[in-house]
């Protein structure tokens, strides 16, 4: 069952509770109708067996008396009806009334029984004590003579912990049905919250990769057009081998695009599709790459033990190099960009990048989150990642443990 479809039993919980403050949820949920017409025709039906089992006593009293029972019966069976409200007096006054009337029996047994659900032990003793005297003064009043009243005692106690037993049963079981239900519903309830958060820290995730990816790609297919918009002393040849690089550019960006869609999962097997992602050996690649697109770059690797790098860390060492190439490229063009990169295992790995501040504002059109991706990024990877301006320098400095 859906939480929406609890909210009338939640209201029919909550109204309840209102009127009885002690009530606790489980007893508080209500009765179905049919639940309620069965308990008076249970009602009735034990009336009718005290009436019957005394009906030899009734041809000794007179008319008056045999009208007195019926009608505290009746009001018996009108008050048994508020036993949730207030369930100690109802369960007290139905068992006086059936001292006098043995049609009451059945209203006063009901009572007893919803007293019982409620498990507090002292309403249960006073009530079960209480139904027992009144069975005792019932035979006082019929003028039974009790041949032995030590048994006939016994026989009212046994029956009254019996009844008294019985409703702490069925309390019980409605408190269990009533706790495996909410922590079913609270499961339910927070696998719904946990499939949201999973789905959105897959889109988050994908969103990174697009970004870093392309942004990287675009940025060199901007600088290329850009070139050629303020060349004019280009021949048709030069030209044409401009477009060509931005061609090659732009299919690269298709190319890259089609490996980060490759990270989606199988819809039918959940498990990761294609997902040829880089690594740090790759980064010689990336520098390589930039520098045939007219990029300067000073690049210095120190790493000790490289072959032990963690494939995610060095993804995302991959990532923070490629955005920190775009990001000068797009506010330094021209400028010569320093990379660093140092470690070890003991130490982790330390990235570095500094490039000159631009004098001008760039041309391609930005974000602005590209700094906050890859601090996001270095995050769940458990490094950090700082940027700051040191004199004339732009730097950007990235820390990541070798092994997340």
């Amino acid at each position: 069952m859906t939480p929406s479809a609890q909210l009338p039993r939640l209201a029919r919980v909550k109204w309840s509770i209102d009127w009885n403050p002690g009530t606790p949820p489980w007893q508080a949920e209500g009765i179905s109708r049919r639940g309620s017409i069965a308990r008076y025709l249970g009602c009735i039906a034990i009336s009718l067996m005290v009436w019957f089992t005394l009906a030899p006593l009734h041809q000794g009293v007179s008319t008056w008396m045999l009208v007195l029972d019926l009608l505290l019966g009746a009001v018996s069976f009108g008050i048994v009806h508020l036993r949730r409200r207030y369930p100690v007096p109802v369960a007290l006054v139905t068992s006086i009334l059936s001292t006098f009337s043995t049609a009451s029996s059945g209203p006063a047994t009901l009572a007893a029984v919803s007293v019982a659900t409620r498990r507090r032990i002292p309403q249960v003793v006073l009530v079960g004590v209480v139904n027992t005297v009144c069975a005792v003064l019932l035979n006082s009043y019929f003028g039974i003579e009790q041949e032995t009243p030590l048994l006939d005692l016994t026989v009212n106690v046994v029956f009254a912990g019996a009844m008294m037993a019985w409703g702490m049963y069925i309390g019980s079981r409605r408190e269990l049905l009533y706790n495996l239900r909410e922590r079913a519903l609270r499961a339910e309830a927070e696998q719904e919250l946990r499939g949201d958060k999973a789905r959105g820290d897959e889109r988050a995730r994908i969103a990174r990769e697009m970004h870093d990816v392309l942004a990287h790609r675009i940025s060199q297919v901007s600088m290329q057009a850009g070139a050629l918009t303020f060349r004019s002393d280009l021949s048709a040849d030069e030209l044409r081998a401009g477009i060509g690089v931005i061609h090659e550019q732009a299919n690269h960006a298709l190319e890259d695009l089609r490996s980060v869609l490759g990270v989606l999962r199988d819809p039918g097997t959940g498990k990761l599709l294609d997902r040829p992602q880089p690594t740090w050996r790759d980064v010689g690649d990336l520098i390589a790459e930039a520098r045939a697109n007219g990029l300067h770059i000073e690049f210095t690797d120190t790493l000790s033990a490289a072959d032990t790098l963690a494939a995610a860390t060095g993804r995302t060492a991959y990532r923070i190099v490629q955005e920190g190439l775009t990001n000068a490229r797009k506010h330094a063009p021209g400028a010569t960009i320093f990379v660093q990169a140092e470690g070890d295992e003991a130490n982790g790995l330390e990235i570095v990048i500094r490039n000159p501040l631009g004098f001008r504002a760039s041309s391609t059109p930005t974000s602005g989150l590209g700094l906050v991706g890859l601090t996001e990024r270095a995050a769940l990877a458990g490094g950090t990642l700082r940027h700051h301006s040191d004199g004339s320098m732009f730097v950007l400095r990235c820390w990541l443990p070798w092994s997340p």
